[in-house]
């Protein structure tokens, strides 16, 4: 299983950016993302075409499973 958290921000001209983190730990607490998303507004840690992100909107946790097949070459 692999786990994305997918962040959702809006940014000084009132328009949504998105940032997906894969690998994530599925038992992350409202909390855990709460504060992440703070830390990355307060600390200006991502800067898009469309100004700082300035705002929280949303945040989602998705599972995907992957299935690798054997195949010969």
């Amino acid at each position: 299983m692999e786990y994305i958290l997918s962040l959702t921000f809006f940014n000084e001209i009132g328009s949504k950016s998105s940032l997906n983190i894969t690998g994530v730990r599925p038992d992350l607490k409202d909390s855990d993302v709460t504060n992440l998303m703070n830390l990355i507004i307060e600390k200006e840690f991502l800067l898009t075409g469309k100004g700082k992100l300035v705002k929280i909107d949303s945040a989602k946790l998705t599972q995907r499973e992957i299935k690798k097949f054997h195949v010969a070459a």
